[in-house]
């Protein structure tokens, strides 16, 4: 890929004032990891706390849960909030990497900002959303790093790093470590991909061919989660 086609990201932000002192009841809590995105546990977007949502402005929710977990952790405000509810595991052996695209595209929709505006702290964003599991410390977590990395161009380390500095109780589990570790390199190669033109695709074909068989299996089903079941509750 010439100079000119070269992948730019923005660069993470750095927060916007001095960070608390980590005390163990802020787990119950959401952070912001960034500006219009919080993470948290169930406990912050149960029926007694809407109030709360609405004073930090939110306006979207991703809620993570396993089907067996659905009589407990639900969208209860699908007529305040707009909802997208994912069924995944907190198993190590959990295909995570199939929701990346899909949580991204919808913060992103919620943001209305990409990679482009929420770089900075002082801009405003369209939006607020908060991206919650059980306990905010395995699933969403492991959504929020991945989205962290696509957005940034940053590695594991890096964005894991940024949000533990913000909810440092985040412990996703050692198969979503492995995941997101692999993750770089799928969303780096589906960009550039993207950037190329018909004739440099063409040239980087037989390269894409001999790729090794656990990335190009990954990337195959990544391009297939549009054609997933997933539950998505909107406004009204």
């Amino acid at each position: 890929m010439d100079e000119g086609n070269k992948l730019q990201f923005p660069s993470l932000p750095s927060a916007k004032e001095e960070l608390l002192d980590w005390v163990y009841p802020m787990r119950r809590e959401m952070q912001e990891i960034l500006p219009g995105l919080f993470l948290g546990p169930y406990s912050a977007a149960m029926k007694s706390k809407l109030s709360m949502l609405e004073k930090q402005g939110i306006t979207h929710i991703v809620c993570v849960r396993q089907d067996i977990e659905a009589n407990f952790i639900k969208p209860n405000f699908a007529h305040k909030f707009r909802y997208l509810v994912l069924d995944i595991a907190d198993n190590p052996v959990e295909n995570i990497i199939r929701y990346f695209p899909m949580t991204k595209e919808f913060i992103d929709g919620c943001l209305e900002s990409g990679v482009h505006v929420v770089n900075v702290w002082h801009l405003s964003v369209a939006g607020k959303v908060l991206v919650h599991g059980n306990a905010g410390i395995s699933r969403s977590a492991a959504l929020v790093i991945a989205y962290l990395m696509e957005t940034f161009g940053v590695k594991y380390r890096d964005a894991f790093s940024h949000v533990q500095e913000r909810r440092f109780c985040i412990n996703p589990n050692v198969g979503f470590v492995h995941q997101l570790q692999e993750y770089e390199a799928i969303y780096l190669a589906k960009l550039t991909i993207k950037m190329m033109s018909p004739i440099q695709l063409g040239r980087s074909f037989s390269i894409q061919a001999g790729m090794p068989g656990s990335l190009k299996r990954t990337l195959e089903e990544d391009e297939d989660f549009g054609s997933m079941q997933v539950a998505t509750a909107q406004n009204g």
